[in-house]
């Protein structure tokens, strides 16, 4: 289900609030660096539960001890309130 289109100002106070996000087109994306690769599929793991939870998945890569996340709302267009909930969650996993 299509979330609410954040405004302008939505999205600048959701990126002061999340540090390490940033924008990315309609989108939002943030790097996170772990100690080896297995933290880093662990934290895979752990997202791709969230994920299913809120039916909102990632565009990601992973190499080696690296994980590089998007996130939209494809749905809705543009960066949502589907894409603040998530973040507040995976924030939560680090």
């Amino acid at each position: 289900m299509a979330g609410t289109l954040l405004s302008e100002a939505e999205i600048t106070e959701l990126l002061a609030a999340h540090p390490g996000w940033s924008r990315d087109g309609d989108g939002l994306r943030r790097d996170f660096e772990f100690a080896d690769f297995t933290e880093a599929f662990g934290f895979m793991t752990k997202v791709a539960l969230v994920a299913e939870r809120q039916f909102h998945h990632p565009e990601w890569s992973n190499v080696y001890n690296r994980v590089e996340v998007r996130i939209t709302d494809h749905d809705a267009g543009g960066i949502s309130s589907n894409d603040r909930a998530w973040i507040e969650r995976v924030d939560r996993l680090v």
